[in-house]
This record gives structure tokens, sequence and C-alpha cells, in this order.
């Protein structure tokens, strides 16, 4: 299979790899071995350039280890383009020995209750797992995450959306920051929601982790709710730069230092949405529908809604209603925002005489396909 290795690969006396005396062989083999239409190089899973490159970071004697690598992953599940997205990503698990290496950690992963699709997805995310230490790393990371989040299922979860947890060392970069959010008062399923949520966020240097926790505590958030988590979430992956940006927004709509401090204790993701989108709906609130910022300042989460899919929409339907007089224009007015679809035409749009004409209005705004319908029970 990788027989194509063996004889384009020459090694020097001290053992470096040096480039292949036939490299076409490389990429004719390997474009016929990853593709699924051999006649069409451009749907290969390597290209002739990155199966060069991968030739020219292996040092093989024979193709039988390759060879046994593809076989051991087909036998757990992986296709062909898996493998050959795994390889792309990390040539030298190629080198790995089948028994030793792959199949050991493949099957450490089933035996704590993963899915060949969990499987995919782990290893191919991440296909570096199987240059991790099994004995020293693998099994106790994993066993200690399984201990914590009392639940072998939600371990996989997190380390699907995370592998990198598996070759992290707790004792540096974890550890110390649970200890301080214990510490602090911050319950055991508060820590958990944030390890879950964002490992990020706590696995990192614990210095600038007291730091945010320090901040966050000054802000006067409470240890006991989820919020305080989440500032910490929100914080820890912004930049100052970056926070002095939106904060700079906020103060251009008449924002104060501490106007901008209440709105992120009542919505602490209000720091992840994007300036332009933050510029836009203050736009539309201000502007379009003529609100005072006071109004934004009392439900923050105003802010993270689609203009597009309901902002846009709801406020055609709102200016129609504030026309005849149907509604008033006060801080009651941000629950056409709020509700669900269904409550919100139920509410604003269904029970008035003009309902026809507020439903052609409302999805001529939303540009409904025909496979979604105004009314259609959603959130």
């Amino acid at each position: 299979m990788f027989q194509f290795l063996s004889k384009t690969l020459l090694h020097s006396r001290n053992g470096s790899t040096v480039a292949p005396h036939n490299p076409s062989m490389v990429i004719s083999f390997s474009l016929r071995y990853f593709s699924s239409d051999s006649d069409n190089p451009k749907t290969c899973g390597l290209s002739p350039k990155s199966a060069l490159s991968a030739s020219k970071t292996l040092q093989l004697e024979s193709s039988q280890q390759p060879d046994s690598v593809v076989s051991s992953l087909e036998k757990f599940g992986f296709s062909k383009i898996q493998i050959s997205d795994m390889i792309r990503k990390f040539p030298k698990m190629l080198c790995c020995h089948p028994e030793k290496t792959i199949s050991p950690k493949l099957e450490l992963f089933r035996s704590r209750g993963a899915s060949t699709p969990d499987l995919v997805t782990i290893f191919t995310t991440y296909p570096w797992m199987f240059n991790i230490s099994l004995e020293n790393r693998l099994v106790g990371n994993f066993n200690f995450f399984i201990d914590l989040l009392q639940s072998e299922y939600k371990a996989i979860e997190l380390i699907k959306r995370n592998a990198r947890v598996l070759n992290t060392n707790l004792e540096v970069a974890l550890i110390p920051n649970i200890n301080t959010l214990r510490e602090n008062g911050v319950p055991a399923s508060r820590i958990l929601w944030l390890i879950h949520i964002s490992w990020v966020s706590i696995a990192t240097n614990p210095v600038n982790f007291g730091k945010i926790l320090e901040e966050v505590k000054e802000m006067g958030f409470n240890p006991l709710k989820s919020q305080f988590v989440l500032a910490i979430k929100m914080l820890s992956g912004l930049s100052k730069s970056k926070r002095d940006e939106k904060v700079a927004i906020f103060k251009r709509w008449g924002w104060s230092d501490e106007d901008i401090i209440t709105a992120f204790k009542r919505f602490p993701s209000i720091l992840s949405i994007s300036e332009d989108k933050l510029m836009a709906a203050m736009d539309f609130y201000v502007n379009k529908l003529g609100l005072h910022y006071s109004v934004i300042l009392s439900c923050p989460a105003l802010l993270g809604y689609s203009l597009k899919n309901r902002l846009i929409p709801r406020g055609a339907v709102i200016e129609f209603l504030l026309s005849k007089g149907l509604v008033k224009l006060d801080s009651s007015i941000i629950s056409l925002f709020t509700y669900s679809e269904r409550r919100f035409l139920e509410k604003y749009v269904k029970c008035h005489e003009e309902a026809p004409r507020l439903i052609q209005l409302y999805n001529h705004k939303l540009n409904l396909s025909d496979t979604r319908k105004c009314g259609e029970d959603k959130e």
C-alpha cells in the first residue's frame, strides 16, 4: 500500500531524511490510494504538493509499518479520506507502531464509551494524539476529567471540542485555577460548567487567571452565579486592545464607564459581539426606532440578536404598529424582540385586524424560504 515510501526515501548515514530520487512516484501513488476519483487529482485526499511534503518528513525502511497503520485505522472505522486528512496534518503518524501506539489509544477511547464518530472527530481534528504517551499522560488526564465531570460521556464531549486537554500538564495549567475558584466561593457545578464551555479560559497561566478573577470580583459579580464564570470566560478571550475598542463604541453612544460595567454584568457575552454588529444594532435601536440608549442598557442582550433574522423583520412590524398607535415607544417595547417568534406573532401580529398586511410585511423583511412559514413554532 505504501510501498512507494520505501522506494523513494533515502536516509543518510546519520539518520536524516533526504529528498526522494523520484518524487513523481510518491505523488502518483498518493493520488491512486487517497483519491475517490483517481482520474481527477483535484479531488484526492493528498494533493501532489502535500504528498511530496509528507514523504520528506518520514524515515521508513519498508512499507509494512505504514500499511499496517492504515489498516488499523480502517478497522476502527476511519475512511480513506479521513486517514488522508490525518496524514496531511501529522505525517509522522505513519511511523507509529500500530499495535503499541495506534490501537491502544483508540481502544482507550472505546473503553470509555467513545463511538466511531467520536473517534473520527477527535483524531481527525487532533491526530497528534498518537504522539502523546498513553501511560504518562493520556490515561491519567482522561481519568481526571471523568472523575471531575462525573461522566465518561461529558469527558468525551469535552475532548471532542478540545482534544488538547489530554496533552495538558494539569498540575501546572488547570488544577491551580480550579483551586483558586474554589477558594473564592465558586461552586463545583459552576467550575465544571466553565471547563465544559471554555477549556481555554481555565487552563491558562495561574497568575493571569488570578488577575482576571479579581477584576470580575471588583465589578461585583456573585461567585455563586453562572454570570461569574461567564465573565471570566469573556475576559479571558479578549485582549486589552479589543476590549478598549468595544468600550469606545459604547461611549460613542453615550454610555458611561458605569453603564458599560452594568451592561457587562447583565450580559457578559456583550463583549463577544463584533464591533460592526454592535454599531449596526445600536444604530437600529437608537436611530431607526428612536429608543433611548437606556432602554438597551436595561436589556443588553438586545445587542446580540441577529439584524437579518430578528431585528429588521420585527422592526418593520413595530414601525407599522407605532404608526397606528397600537404600541408605545417605551421600555416595554423590548418584549417585541425578546419573545420567541411564535409568541411575537401571536401577541403582536395575528391579534390585529391588519394581521394579513403585517404578516406580508414581516415575511417580506424576513425573506422567508419555501421551507419556512410565518408562525412556525420555533424560538
